[in-house]
């Protein structure tokens, strides 16, 4: 089996650098790993603690794990890999405490090898999932102490199949898997995994952290003078189609913020021409803009300031849910905002814990978001108390980690 994830590499690398081609993202992927800056790292005699991120979302999930880490041991040097190009592109916009951050070098045995060498890790934390296997079995022959955290399992993944053997022998090499959930657990129980503990999502911690961060934002105050606003996250034209009806409806009089998973000219022009009243830009509104006479729909034409705009809002509509790529809905619900999504969201648990508490409504067409938008006016009071509660009582992941690790 260790032949045919060998091939699969190649075949893979191969693909990509094809790929490239056409595509920039993949044609960042072969050209990032081109010049390796692991390999002229100088970590100062420090101990080298490795994480791994598959991209930027896991990258912010473990951000909270890394800040608590230096603060614990802070003459540690923290060294960050990314398989992805958007994290490597983009978690320079994080504040972090990350020494060294490069690309993770294809997963041959080679690779890893010489990559295990060169940088030597003392500790290594994965999150949440990308479990290569020759680089954690170079970095357990190594001494390192291997731990996954804020790991997150289904029974469809090849870990529970009858010809995932290969891979199985992958998650041993841990040498403790921090889970999310109970059922994460239970798997792998299943599967003779014993060395294995739940202590929540770190992605509680992380919004709490943005939570605090959080700043006045002075163009979104002009654009409510003073209300609160629905405010539309990440969405794609399958949710903005469903979202249509709602908001042309004449006897819907709330202000809307709206930021687009796609900022191109195209898709801004499309979500003007789908509704009946009029719409401005964020990078429109200005402090000479008359307030009586703005538009009640902003377009946040810009990158970054989605997360900031939920403490505007009441109530939130998160796109992604109708692709199977729903964008982080613990976002909103860090201020208490009911939320609402597309009915495609099996890769995230919280969303049906959301769901089943009462949190979260889930829509497959326009009437049926029609309905949880009407039914959460009339309770979001209740809504907002309870969750913000809920979502205190899963805050302290991180501390909860390093608690198990030196004790």
């Amino acid at each position: 089996m260790g032949v045919f994830y060998t091939i699969s590499l190649y075949l893979y690398s191969f693909l990509v650098g094809f790929a490239g081609l056409f595509n920039p993202k993949a044609a960042e992927w072969k050209k990032g790993r081109k010049n390796p800056k692991w390999k002229s790292i100088n970590s100062h005699g420090k101990n080298v603690v490795w994480f791994h991120c598959a991209s930027l979302g896991e990258f912010d999930q473990g951000l909270p794990l890394m800040d608590a880490w230096k603060a614990k041991f802070p003459n540690d040097f923290i060294l960050v890999t990314f398989f992805s190009p958007s994290g490597m592109l983009h978690y320079h916009k994080r504040k972090n405490p990350a020494d060294a951050v490069d690309y993770l070098p294809l997963d041959t045995k080679k690779n890893a090898r010489e990559f295990i060498q060169t940088i030597q890790p003392k500790t290594v934390f994965f999150v949440k999932y990308e479990f290569w296997g020759n680089h954690l079995k170079e970095a357990k022959k190594s001494g390192a102490a291997l731990y996954s955290v804020s790991a997150l399992f289904r029974p469809n993944q090849i870990y529970f199949k009858w010809y995932g053997g290969y891979y199985r022998t992958i998650l041993t090499q841990f040498d403790h898997i921090f889970v999310q959930n109970q059922t994460s657990f239970d798997l792998l129980k299943k599967i003779q995994i014993e060395s294995v503990s739940v202590t929540g999502d770190l992605r509680f911690d992380r919004v709490f952290q943005n939570k605090e961060m959080a700043s006045k934002n002075e163009t979104l105050e002009q654009f409510l003078s003073g209300e609160k606003a629905l405010v539309i996250g990440s969405s794609w034209p399958e949710d903005e189609n469903c979202l249509k009806e709602l908001i042309n409806q004449t006897d819907f009089t709330k202000k809307v913020i709206i930021a687009p998973h796609e900022i191109n000219e195209n898709h801004l022009a499309q979500i003007e021409k789908m509704f009946n009243k009029s719409c401005i830009r964020y990078t429109d509104l200005t402090e000479k803009t008359d307030s009586n006479e703005l538009p009640k729909i902003l377009i946040i034409n810009t990158i970054g300031h989605l997360t900031n705009a939920y403490q505007y809002g009441d109530v939130a509509y998160v796109g992604g849910g109708f692709s199977g790529n729903l964008h982080n809905i613990l976002e909103p619900a860090v201020f208490g905002l009911p939320v609402i999504f597309g009915p495609k969201h099996v890769k995230f648990p919280e969303a049906d814990s959301f769901i089943e508490s009462g949190f979260a409504f889930e829509i497959a067409d326009p009437a049926s978001l029609t309905k949880a938008y009407q039914q959460i006016e009339s309770t979001k009071n209740e809504i907002n108390q309870r969750l913000m509660s809920f979502m205190s009582s899963q805050t302290g992941v991180a501390d909860k980690i390093i608690t198990e690790l030196i004790h």
